[in-house]
């Protein structure tokens, strides 16, 4: 008998451990993925990673662009930031969408992770455009469906001038609010005052993310067909 019941005590501290597990939620699991560069040196920019605080009832819902692609097609309304880890851009504006989201309620933000799934392309040495990766079909066809809010995928030839390759981009940080399967509005809280990702952030720098970031979810609780790019 008593070997009957360890063994029930076993197996429901079994699901006990597995449910605790299931528990890390995307939340903690954001917080945990974010927080673990801190004050890492980036090894693209070879600089530190801005150190950042995500709370653990963070709203991030982890995503693939395929799950995006699948909820547009449904007609569903949602908000999606579309970013990486140690994205220093991501990593400036990524508090203040959080303080956003916790003011006005928004209790889901999908997040995918774009650092991979990007088509990415170089100027050859004859002008042309040439694409070195092809982006998988899950962004691809995220970029055809949220094409009408996305910025030009445009590359920076050596005399500094901005080259068109003729299609979109989805880039990071991009926040985009989609209400029935249409997207709204997209934005990066980027300001103009911000000019190195890396410089300190200033009341001002993050009044603006916020206002972008609380214009873009008004957008969508309107469900407003009038808010268009750049109407923040």
């Amino acid at each position: 008998m008593k070997k009957f019941i360890s063994i029930i005590l076993i197996i429901v501290l079994s699901f006990i451990v597995v449910g605790c597990d299931k528990e890390k939620t995307d939340a903690i699991k954001f917080k945990e993925e974010y927080e673990s560069v801190n004050n890492v040196v980036n090894e693209h920019t070879k600089k530190k990673n801005r150190e950042l605080s995500i709370p653990k009832d963070n709203p991030f819902v982890y995503a693939t662009a395929d799950e995006i692609v699948k909820k547009i097609n449904n007609k569903e309304s949602f908000i999606v930031y579309f970013g990486f880890k140690d994205c220093p851009w991501c990593r400036s504006v990524l508090e203040e969408l959080i303080h956003v989201a916790k003011d006005k309620n928004v209790e889901t933000i999908y997040y995918v992770d774009v650092l991979n799934i990007r088509d990415t392309k170089e100027i050859a040495e004859d002008g042309t455009i040439t694409t070195t990766k092809e982006g998988t079909e899950g962004y691809m066809k995220l970029v055809e469906l949220l094409g009408d809010v996305l910025e030009d995928y445009s590359l920076t030839n050596e005399s500094d001038e901005e080259i068109s390759a003729g299609e979109k981009r989805i880039y990071a940080p991009n926040v985009v609010s989609i209400s029935k399967g249409k997207a709204l509005q997209m934005e990066t809280g980027i300001s103009d005052e911000l000019t190195d990702p890396y410089s300190k952030l200033t009341k001002k720098i993050k009044k603006y993310a916020y206002k972008k970031f609380e214009c873009l979810v008004k957008c969508l609780e309107e469900e407003s067909n009038t808010c268009q790019k750049n109407s923040c």
